[in-house]
């Protein structure tokens, strides 16, 4: 079903630092079914990932509005522990979300969203518990050992579940579902070959 939300973008924070490799799976995923990938910095100006790629933002964080958008997808960094540079992308998730934006958040951006107080009352993941207990949050409580978690419109994973990220956006934007999301993550997660017989019958390769 074609919707006003399915027209509307995708937009990829990018930031000095970003873990590059984390969001791969989703932003490719999203693009061969269809959807506009916009990147956000903190400025137009480049920014360089981890793997050293220099990345041309597409807009302005400050020209970010939720109703322009899909789903906010935020990386890990290693900015998001060393300091409050990256504190603005937390602010403009707390918008999204109170607007029912979803917003998908991996890796060093989960303790980003903790400092944020988002995570308190929410299920969700990360890389370990103690990283996010470091924080000082108060969610502790609703922390959940899993490859990634959703929970009212917050996806959360830790660095090492690129894939399971991936499998929770698109499910949570409708790309794919089923057994044909099962069979996309089973693919690219488990390398389950069976696994393509139904992804070509549903014409999701």
């Amino acid at each position: 079903m074609n919707t006003t939300a399915d027209r509307k973008p995708v937009h990829l924070a990018v930031y000095d630092t970003l873990a590059d490799w984390e969001t791969g799976h989703a932003t490719a995923q999203l693009a061969r079914a269809g959807r506009e990938i916009r990147t956000v910095g903190p400025a137009t100006a480049p920014v360089r990932s981890t793997g050293g790629l220099r990345i041309q933002p597409d807009l302005a964080l400050p020209d970010l509005r939720p109703e322009d958008s899909a789903l906010l997808i935020l990386p890990g960094a290693d900015l998001w522990d060393t300091g409050d540079d990256l504190a603005p992308f937390a602010r403009t998730a707390r918008a999204f979300l109170d607007a029912g934006v979803p917003v998908a958040a991996i890796c060093g951006a989960t303790a980003g969203l903790a400092r944020a107080g988002l995570l308190d009352d929410r299920a969700h993941t990360s890389a370990v518990s103690f990283y996010l207990a470091a924080t000082g949050y108060a969610g502790a409580g609703r922390y959940v050992e899993a490859d990634a978690v959703t929970d009212r419109g917050l996806v959360t994973a830790g660095p090492t579940e690129p894939v399971a990220f991936a499998r929770e956006i698109l499910g949570l934007l409708g790309v794919y579902e089923g057994e044909v999301l099962d069979a996309w993550y089973r693919l690219f997660h488990d390398s389950d070959t069976a696994a393509y017989g139904v992804l070509e019958k549903a014409g999701a390769l």
